[in-house]
């Protein structure tokens, strides 16, 4: 508490979450007298509300310095000032009662407007719930958690970090084992990651060479010679075309010899949108 003030590491605290593209909020879904917490009590929702009050505190402050500054330029007639001020006046109440901007329901063009602010709650934010390696089922702290992510319409993941935390140093036989033992399918690490990606609107995309395979992070809805700028600019400035495998083929024919013999290659061109796991050879010519 007092982070919105600048008190204790507060504004060391903000800057940080300021320059991050997405807000993950890892919240204790589990008793256990040895852990002791800093409330005296285990209440996922208080947790989230202190820091929820916080950031929309900062926003406020952030706010009102810009609307104090705009409402002069909209008093001379500046059409954007206007909308920026109108927003802004719709905005501040809601972060009085601690909710994040991000609920507030604005449009693409007003998040736009809204943009230069860095308001920290406009983020897209998601819930992770830390529980007990038995807690994943009958959790009241778990249900309580998923009850108020939901109405703030945003995604949840419940991992167990002790869990986390045995199969860390596990070779891949004696994780699937261990894996297999909690009747679990992955770790959730995993399911945390796929979450993050798709709350971002990223995807990924490889390139299998005969040394090395590599995976590249590319927005969904990016084409080809998007995705081959991300390894070098001159790919997409003198882009040709995309062999093009896609991943299941890639697997079911044991590489990319296996999936040309079986006419699973294609050659895409310019337009084409690449799809969430796509192995990619890129033509180029600068």
């Amino acid at each position: 508490a007092g982070a919105s003030k600048g008190e204790g590491l507060g504004n060391q605290f903000l800057s940080h979450i300021r320059e991050t593209d997405a807000i993950v909020n890892v919240v204790r879904c589990f008793e256990d007298p040895n852990v002791v917490h800093v409330a005296g009590k285990v209440s996922p929702i208080d947790d989230i509300e202190v820091i929820q009050t916080e950031l929309a505190l900062a926003d406020m402050g952030t706010a009102e310095k810009v609307l104090h500054r705009e409402q002069k330029k909209a008093r001379a007639g500046d059409k954007d000032a206007i909308k920026l001020c109108a927003i802004i006046e719709k905005l501040l109440p809601h972060l009085n009662e601690g909710q994040p901007v991000r609920t507030l329901g604005l449009d693409a063009d007003q998040m736009e407007l809204i943009k230069p602010l860095c308001l920290i709650t406009a983020k897209p934010a998601m819930f992770v719930a830390n529980v007990s390696e038995s807690g994943f089922k009958d959790n009241p702290l778990l249900d309580q958690l998923t009850e108020f992510a939901n109405k703030q319409n945003a995604p949840i993941v419940a991992i167990s970090a002790a869990i986390e935390s045995e199969i860390a140093n596990l070779d891949d036989a004696d994780k699937q084992e261990f894996l297999a033992d909690m009747g679990m399918e992955e770790p959730g690490l995993d399911r945390l990651i796929r979450a993050a990606f798709k709350l971002l609107g990223l995807q990924t995309y490889f390139t299998a060479g005969v040394k090395e395979v590599r995976a590249w992070t590319v927005p969904i809805g990016a084409t080809a010679p998007q995705a081959a700028g991300v390894i070098h600019t001159d790919f997409e400035r003198g882009f040709i075309r995309a062999q093009t495998i896609s991943f299941d083929d890639y697997i079911t024919y044991k590489g990319e010899a296996g999936a040309k013999e079986a006419g699973k290659m294609r050659a895409e061109g310019k337009e084409y949108i690449v799809k969430d796991g796509d192995v990619l050879n890129f033509l180029f010519n600068v």
